[in-house]
């Protein structure tokens, strides 16, 4: 990836993180600058990255370009409420995804019943569909709540449909955390990762379901489920992967996901509770969001960015450190306190232009 797409990505992610605290400094009650930041990271720079990476050419292609520039409208689109574009540019762009999804596999995702096929080029494909459905999901949500009004629901709102597009980069993380494991594809071991693949995908889609319906033991019980498939996960992961650096920051990526089961887990617990407050619990959730989209994503997002020019000029352990300090401290804490928001912004521009630009010269790794 050539130093222009690192910078214009790096900028875009630096500014979803921005628009995530603007709400602290230009309270809004008509738009919601929350919904500028999921895009902005989520769509725009990680479903652009996404298709650069499944096409595999040097240079970006006119598709994702063309994806690129509708994603920018969609975003902005959506944060201003203009509907009807919204709609409208969630057409070309499901084709674009869909187009790129099935040069690489098929039309109907058979693969994923085969045993013949990798479990890394799974995950592939199903972050691939998982974009192109999310982007026709929320397109229904908008249609359904400002048109149509056919379906009700308290949840069913763009608001909880636009966080379903962090989960196709949940999953090229996961492709590319699989993809350090083929060695293990013909042993044994295959029928474990077969069924971390299964568990994760469809638990997902089935958790999604549950907090439509606010069926909050089901939850319990599915949350429980993807947890125990990402320790499996990570337990394949730091065993058997090679001992190279895209390894210690996908590791590190794990933990991240690890702390979202468990926080899910908690949050969950908390709304069950009788004297439930969202108010008191607001800071967990920030964690929690904070920990999946700028912790584990933000790993997959750069080790997929630089993946040819590993290993890279920096220090890991202290950019890692940094990381987990600004998603889990610095940022949550920036949603109420306007200090903390500069500081969580300084520490990600840190982290993000250190992973996207560090020199990859050989000699220089520690």
């Amino acid at each position: 990836m050539n130093n222009r797409l690192k910078l214009l990505f790096s900028i875009l992610m630096i500014a979803a993180l921005i628009f995530g605290f603007m709400n602290i400094y230009f309270p809004a009650e008509h738009y919601s600058f929350e919904r500028l930041h999921i895009f902005l990271f989520n769509l725009c720079t990680g479903g652009t990255i996404l298709l650069y990476y499944t096409q595999a050419r040097a240079r970006i292609s006119g598709t994702v370009l063309l994806f690129f520039s509708g994603s920018i409208v969609y975003a902005v689109s959506a944060f201003l409420k203009l509907y009807p574009i919204t709609i409208a540019v969630s057409i070309p762009l499901t084709c674009l995804v869909e187009k790129i999804r099935i040069e690489e596999f098929s039309f109907f995702p058979i693969s994923f019943f085969s045993s013949k096929e990798s479990v890394s080029k799974k995950f592939h494909q199903a972050s691939l569909l998982c974009l192109s459905i999310g982007i026709v999901m929320a397109s229904l949500v908008i249609l359904n709540n400002e048109y149509l009004k056919l379906i009700y629901m308290e949840k069913l709102t763009l608001n909880t449909f636009f966080l379903g597009f962090s989960f196709p980069l949940s999953l090229i993380s996961l492709s590319l955390v699989f993809s350090m494991l083929r060695k293990m594809e013909g042993t044994s071991a295959k029928v474990v990762m077969e069924m971390c693949f299964w568990t994760i995908t469809l638990g997902v889609i089935i958790f999604f379901v549950f907090i439509l319906f606010e069926r909050f033991i089901p939850q319990i019980y599915v949350t429980s489920a993807l947890f125990l498939a990402v320790i499996t996960v990570f337990f394949l992961y730091a065993t058997f992967a090679d001992n190279i650096q895209q390894k210690l920051f996908l590791t590190s990526g794990i933990g991240f996901l690890n702390f979202t089961a468990v926080s899910g887990i908690a949050y969950i617990l908390l709304q069950m509770s009788p004297d439930y407050d969202p108010s008191k619990t607001k800071w967990l959730l920030q964690m929690h969001v904070f920990a999946s989209l700028y912790g584990w994503n933000l790993c997959g997002l750069a080790v997929i960015c630089r993946f040819d020019d590993f290993p890279i000029k920096l220090h890991s352990p202290t950019v890692i450190a940094v990381h987990w300090l600004t998603a889990l401290v610095l940022a949550p804490l920036g949603v109420f306190y306007g200090v903390f928001a500069v500081l969580a912004i300084i520490g990600y521009a840190f982290i993000t232009l250190t992973l996207f630009f560090s020199s990859n010269k050989k000699e220089s790794v520690q």
